[in-house]
């Protein structure tokens, strides 16, 4: 192993080890300046957002959106927000594009170009393309007198007062003034069209909200004989072969017709255990049982029962129908494995 001392300093020569409070100080002063560009675009969302709005409400195909570098990177997330809120976007990137990824962008389909300078060769080679197959542009600069805001039948201007880079080098202010741009312009159109939750959920149905959506207490319960059930007449030591036999720690109290009577949890039975008064042999479950359980329907959300059984400080719940008959049961590991909690 070679000698630490001897190995490569990160540092420039004569520099010193950067203090707890400067590196502090580095960072807060660069949330302070992107807040400022922020602050800046904030200013601008004036009609050219609102017409920038229309075009993409109008527009019969898809937003293609394309920059090149940091802006590419800015383009690829606005895609994907604006896909996921209801508008359909994809990402061309402009070197591809120009050696044949074009054919992936039809005239009913608008083309969203990003670029801080304006002036990005890739993207300005395009356009006489796009003009030519009927495309409208809107573009994203931080420079209104640039070739792409001028040549664009939409422009945005993203411009901000400094980089946060103290070599006024690297984008940091402008991306992030972008990505917000294109964030302003994804919610606006959700807005616009009407976009729900719902509607999030079914482009997401692998993601936590996806399952919390779409997810029915009928997805998970237990259904038909699996659900634990005895008849009012039993007695307390057939309703302990019922839960032992269904393993969900309960069991509904139902008449002739299945409709519910009451509830026996393994909680009421470790209180009828403690009660020296109670026979197991000889007691009759309705005389035990919990007479109003909390019950849910079948076409709720399985993250309806999670919140009552939170409510409650329960952990099973019996699922029923409208006319009160037992069609299932579920506990909390249910939905654990469910992952809704």
């Amino acid at each position: 192993m070679a000698d630490q001392s001897t190995l490569p300093s990160s540092l420039s020569p004569g520099s010193t080890p950067a203090s707890d409070a400067s590196l502090a100080a580095s960072g807060r002063r660069v949330i302070e300046i992107e807040i400022e560009g922020l602050q800046a675009i904030a200013a601008r969302i004036d009609g050219a957002f609102s017409e920038a709005c229309r075009l993409i409400l109008a527009c019969s195909g898809r937003v293609v959106c394309s920059g090149m570098g940091k802006s590419g990177h800015i383009a690829r997330k606005i895609a994907a927000t604006l896909a996921s809120t209801g508008t359909p976007s994809f990402y061309v990137h402009p070197g591809e594009a120009g050696h044949g990824d074009l054919g992936m962008i039809t005239d009913a389909d608008v083309v969203l170009a990003l670029s801080y300078s304006g002036e990005t060769d890739e993207l300005l080679t395009l356009l006489p393309v796009l003009k030519r197959q009927g495309n409208r542009v809107l573009a994203m600069t931080g420079r209104p007198q640039s070739t792409l805001a001028r040549e664009s039948d939409v422009h945005l201007d993203v411009s901000v007062p400094a980089e946060a880079c103290p070599l006024d080098l690297a984008p940091t202010s402008s991306t992030t003034a972008s990505l917000a741009m294109g964030d302003a312009l994804a919610v606006a159109l959700l807005d616009a069209r009407g976009f729900t939750a719902d509607d999030f959920a079914r482009s997401h149905p692998a993601g936590a909200l996806g399952r919390r959506l779409l997810l029915h207490i009928a997805d998970v319960m237990h259904a038909g004989d699996d659900a634990p059930r005895v008849r009012e007449d039993a007695m307390l030591s057939d309703v302990l072969l019922e839960m032992s036999r269904k393993r969900l720690g309960m069991t509904a109290v139902v008449d002739g017709d299945g409709r519910l009577l009451g509830l026996y949890t393994d909680g009421d039975l470790r209180r009828t255990l403690a009660d020296a008064r109670i026979d197991v042999r000889s007691t009759r479950i309705v005389d035990v049982m919990t007479r109003t359980p909390v019950t849910i329907d079948a076409d709720a959300l399985a993250v309806e029962a999670a919140r009552l059984m939170e409510t409650h400080k329960i952990t099973q719940l019996l699922v029923i129908d409208g006319e009160r008959r037992v069609v299932g049961a579920l506990n909390i590991h249910d939905l654990l494995r469910a992952r809704v909690v």
